[in-house]
């Protein structure tokens, strides 16, 4: 057995996958991103053939970048974007379509179709969740009941449903293994969360055969081996966990009350919350943190759909920044005594209003406003939205609220400090940035290592975790509370319901 593990991390833009040496530290990389597809106002789809090529490729670039052979690694750890769909036959492996993305609001005439008949009490006592097409399962739903004999095949035990995970996995065994893991199918909509295992009964009201869904398994256990002729050698796959629990594990949160946020596409906050599955008053979502040796740990979640995908808009939209390091530069030139608000519901907004329906608004504008303001809103647009995410965990989870608050951070806009200490300011707590900031591959990386047998046990890896640089609350009272009520306002104004 060789020393290294590769980890796979399957994102919404791009692919990327990472060589750790056996003492953690990176050996190589590489990453590749790949296209977006916007069929209609509101839909997001990727080509599974281009995630599956830029899986391979960057697999084989980052074992090339760290030197080694394929049968230097030791075992495989994958994490993906979570709740995107696909769909494939079981024959040939061929997807039955586009696969429909976490982003994506087609289904909300769906959703809002089972709010209506009485069943999202049930569903979110089941599953932790809220009827909203951001999950998968309305995806499904639509999927079979758009396309012509999909159910039927389905039912058949034709085709095969998975989220991103499942599918790599499909591709990398060659067909021999249809399993994903608990973190994963704790996003569907039809996994009951307290007694782990897919629900019957909610499986019905979305009409979604059994016969589609995979095996669910722990985060670190044998998801089957990479056949030899992908990468070189055999490589078992020893862990699998969605994105942002898997960040989670990477910033080592075991204890109930630690608390990490995700910077990357959206943005991701996650409470650990132990053995209590916390049901929350204020619209979060309780979820499965992570489900090791069986023991399943809860956390609630906090979900913004737009994060670093506004910088995005910025660079490719807008076209005011070539790269999104710029935004940081022009937020700090930016004049301190305009308010401009971007509220950046492109796809709606997540947690904790949960409007499907509203869409993005900016506002406080003047004839001084330039593209240094425009950046300046768009970077405290997400502390602003942490803030409201930290506030209603703490109403939920009292425990939470007493003791002093320390986000741990990770993600493409860490780094940038102007925006660290911006959230810093507006939390008014301590912001903790990693010295790996490759925390989600990190993260699946720890669960095939310790399977494995090369990596430290979970207190061993926790002592593993240090930190760059915190960042200190430094804005006057006064100021934080003046700029967050001028964010209140904004979002209250963008609701599509006021």
């Amino acid at each position: 057995m060789g020393d290294y593990i590769l980890a796979i991390d399957q994102g919404t833009t791009s692919t990327r996958a990472i060589v750790f040496a056996k003492d953690q530290t990176i050996a190589g990389i590489d990453q590749q991103e790949f296209a977006q597809h916007f069929p209609k106002s509101g839909w997001v789809e990727h080509d599974l053939e281009d995630i599956w090529r830029t899986v391979v490729e960057t697999c084989k670039g980052a074992i090339a970048d760290a030197g080694i052979a394929a049968s230097d690694i030791a075992a495989i750890g994958i994490t993906n974007q979570r709740e995107t769909v696909a769909l494939w036959d079981r024959a040939t492996g061929e997807p039955a379509g586009k696969a429909i993305v976490w982003q994506d609001r087609r289904t909300s005439a769906i959703c809002d179709a089972l709010k209506a008949d009485g069943h999202e009490a049930l569903f979110t006592e089941r599953t932790g969740l809220l009827l909203d097409p951001y999950f998968s399962g309305t995806k499904v739903k639509w999927m079979l009941d758009e396309v012509d004999g999909l159910r039927a095949r389905s039912k058949a035990g034709e085709i095969a449903f998975g989220t991103i995970d499942t599918f790599v996995i499909w591709r990398l065994t060659g067909g021999a293994r249809h399993v994903t893991d608990a973190t994963n199918a704790a996003r569907t909509l039809m996994y009951n969360i307290r007694e782990n295992r897919w629900d019957d009964e909610l499986l019905s009201i979305l009409d979604v055969p059994a016969a589609m869904l995979p095996e669910v398994l722990d985060c670190a256990a044998d998801f089957g081996t990479a056949k030899a002729d992908i990468f070189g050698a055999e490589i078992p796959i020893y862990g699998v966990a969605g994105d942002q629990q898997a960040a989670t594990i990477g910033n080592a949160c075991f204890q109930p009350g630690m608390l990490k946020s995700t910077y990357g596409t959206g943005c991701f906050a996650l409470l650990n919350t132990g053995e209590d599955a916390v049901a929350s008053q204020n619209r979060l979502l309780t979820t499965i943190a992570y489900r090791l040796d069986g023991k399943t740990i809860y956390a609630l979640e906090g979900s913004i759909f737009m994060a670093g995908a506004t910088v995005q808009w910025l660079r490719d939209g807008l076209k005011i920044i070539d790269t999104a390091a710029r935004s940081g530069e022009m937020a700090d030139a930016a004049d301190p005594e305009q308010d401009v608000y971007l509220v950046p519901a492109f796809v709606g907004l997540g947690a904790p209003h949960w409007d499907a329906e509203a869409r993005g608004a900016m506002f406080g504008l003047t004839r001084a406003t330039g593209p240094n303001e425009i950046a300046k809103a768009t970077l405290e647009a997400v502390c602003y939205q942490t803030r409201d995410l930290l506030e209603a965990m703490h109403k939920d989870w009292p425990e939470a609220s007493g003791a002093e608050t320390t986000l741990r951070v990770d993600g493409g806009m860490v780094a940038s400090d102007w925006t660290m200490q911006r959230l810093a300011d507006l939390l008014d707590a301590p912001v903790d940035r990693p010295t790996v900031l490759e925390t989600t591959a990190l993260g699946a990386a720890w669960l095939a290592g310790s399977r494995a047998g090369i990596w430290p046990d979970r207190d061993g890896f926790a002592a593993t975790w240090a930190r760059d640089r915190r960042f200190e609350p430094q804005m006057d009272a006064d100021e934080r509370a003046r700029k967050i009520a001028g964010w209140d306002d904004a979002v209250s104004r963008t609701l599509s319901e006021r």
